[in-house]
């Protein structure tokens, strides 16, 4: 499956194509618009969300909630664009307005004017910034009605935020709670404490970062390969994962935990009733590339949001003068959002390994050959 996009923040529309399903599976349109909704929901976001009620609109490759195996297109329109259209216009604007030159440390938009030749971060930004995740969590939640077929199912939850951390396991059964509490935090009284603290963040113009944790549950063993290290499923899910605007760290299993234990406490004994099993699974489900039957565990850190209302140290590119970084948004904290956004770049990733060993052009093919897997 290959998902390309396009599309800028305050553009006309963000649009997005996914080659490669196969036909007749259905589509289930009410599902995308509800993680669409989530993507937007938390705790700390800002006052764009209250603008934006994204929708996606299909545009081609579904006839009558079935997929046809041809290319499918979908657009999510930019209700905003009407407020940013004499400044966005392709047709013709006026660029002298809006124009951003106070780059803003930990942006694409010092790296990015540089590199493209541009005295206007805009034309950096518009397209760096993360409103282009709504494009993945639609193709995300297509592949994860693929994966569903299958009995392959996803989820996740917000572990931590700016240093308040749940160290709980918790049951995979008992994870898509948490998206029903204000910070997808499963401790209440986690929760209520980084609530707090985001508030106090806010009054000081300054923003939070946070850990993610995405799970998945019922994908059989063999997806990955050994004999290829550039199809090796960690490699690829990890790189999904690290696509995300603000994401600087991905582990599987006990990840970085793992330097500093020994061998007996890091790797996973295996047993025989039947079935091949392992009684932990400190490995996160995915052994020398491959997976291996028990729950995928994938954890992520994002960095805070590098645009603070106080401003940051940094050099307007039109003057070379000294000044503070321009604000363009005022979310404190996208926690909720980014692991929305994490659950539909792992499902797609996922689907695309999936589809490249089963093959099949349509989903009855798909559906008997991973029947028969071991």
């Amino acid at each position: 499956m290959k998902l390309t996009t396009a599309g800028e923040s305050h553009g006309k529309t963000l649009v997005g194509i996914i080659e490669g399903l196969p036909s007749n599976l259905k589509i289930d349109i009410g599902e995308i618009n509800a993680y669409l909704a989530l993507r937007q929901n938390g705790y700390g976001r800002g006052g764009r969300q209250k603008i934006e009620r994204d929708e996606v609109e299909i545009l081609s490759g579904v006839r009558n909630l079935l997929t046809l195996a041809s290319p499918l297109s979908f657009a999510i329109r930019n209700r905003d664009y009407e407020n940013w259209r004499e400044f966005m216009a392709p047709e013709g604007c006026d660029v002298s307005q809006r124009t951003l030159t106070k780059v803003r440390p930990g942006h694409a938009d010092l790296t990015g004017v540089l590199k493209y030749g541009q005295t206007d971060a805009r034309n950096i930004l518009e397209r760096a910034s993360a409103r282009e995740t709504a494009v993945r969590v639609v193709a995300g939640t297509v592949a994860r009605q693929y994966l569903r077929t299958l009995g392959v199912q996803i989820t996740g939850y917000v572990k931590g935020v700016c240093g308040i951390v749940d160290p709980v396991i918790y049951p995979f059964e008992r994870i898509e709670e948490a998206k029903k509490h204000p910070l997808f935090m499963l401790d209440n009284d986690k929760e209520k404490e980084a609530c707090a603290l985001l508030d106090k963040l806010k009054a000081e113009g300054d923003t939070a970062g946070g850990l993610i944790e995405i799970r998945v549950k019922g994908l059989k063993s063999g997806f990955g390969s050994c004999m290829r290290y550039a199809d090796k499923l960690d490699a690829l899910l990890c790189g999904a994962a690290m696509s995300v605007q603000a994401i600087k760290g991905v582990e599987i299993g006990l990840g970085f935990e793992a330097a500093n234990l020994k061998g007996s406490l890091v790797h996973d004994e295996i047993y025989y009733d039947g079935n091949y099993r392992r009684k932990t699974n400190r490995a996160g489900g995915i052994e020398g590339g491959m997976s291996n039957g028990e729950e995928i565990v994938l954890r992520a850190s994002m960095k805070p949001i590098p645009t603070l209302m106080r401003g940051l140290d940094t050099v307007d590119i039109r003057t070379k003068e000294p000044t503070k970084a321009a604000g363009e948004r005022s979310d404190v904290a996208a926690v909720c959002a980014a692991e929305i956004i994490l659950e539909s770049v792992v499902a797609f990733a996922l689907a695309d390994v999936v589809s490249q060993r089963l093959g099949g052009d349509n989903m009855r093919e798909v559906t008997e050959r991973y029947g028969k897997l071991v």
